[in-house]
């Protein structure tokens, strides 16, 4: 699987992460301080990794500043993505299930390595819900998207 990746800083944090899904089998691809040539504040860096996930060059993404905040803000703004900011396992399984989320978004300070392993395992393993509850759901925050788009 294809996994944009942006990160506001090169920390060791935001490199593991992209040697994690590369050990995962996944093909990241860099965005901001990780990337060379780009532009890494998190408001340009989060927009390409959102971008690449909406406009299908990547299936999944992965955004971060010092808080995850700004990252997740910033991936938010953009049609068709849903980053989901997870401290935690059971949130990120939560994501992928209930918010059929697609970008992932976390926090450089607050992150360890260890629970970053647990959030991409709940993350990878968990799938969009099917129960018709949960697809309303997601379908009103599309229509809402559509809305404020005005398409």
């Amino acid at each position: 699987m294809r996994v944009a990746v942006a990160s506001d800083m090169d920390t060791p944090l935001a490199r593991a992460i992209v040697e994690e899904l590369r050990e995962r089998g996944h093909e990241p691809i860099a965005h901001g301080a990780i990337a060379d040539g780009e532009r890494s504040d998190w408001a340009w860096a989060c927009e390409r990794t959102a971008r690449d996930v909406a406009e299908g060059r990547a299936e999944q993404g992965v955004v971060c500043c010092w808080t995850g905040t700004g990252a997740s803000i910033a991936a938010n703004k953009v049609a068709g993505a849903r980053a989901a900011l997870c401290q935690d396992a059971e949130t990120a399984r939560g994501a992928r299930r209930w918010n059929d989320a697609n970008v992932l978004a976390l926090s450089l300070r607050a992150t360890s390595e260890a629970v970053l392993g647990e959030i991409l395992d709940a993350w990878f393993a968990s799938s969009p819900s099917e129960d018709p509850e949960d697809r309303a759901n997601i379908e009103h925050v599309n229509e809402i998207e559509s809305e404020r788009d005005g398409r």
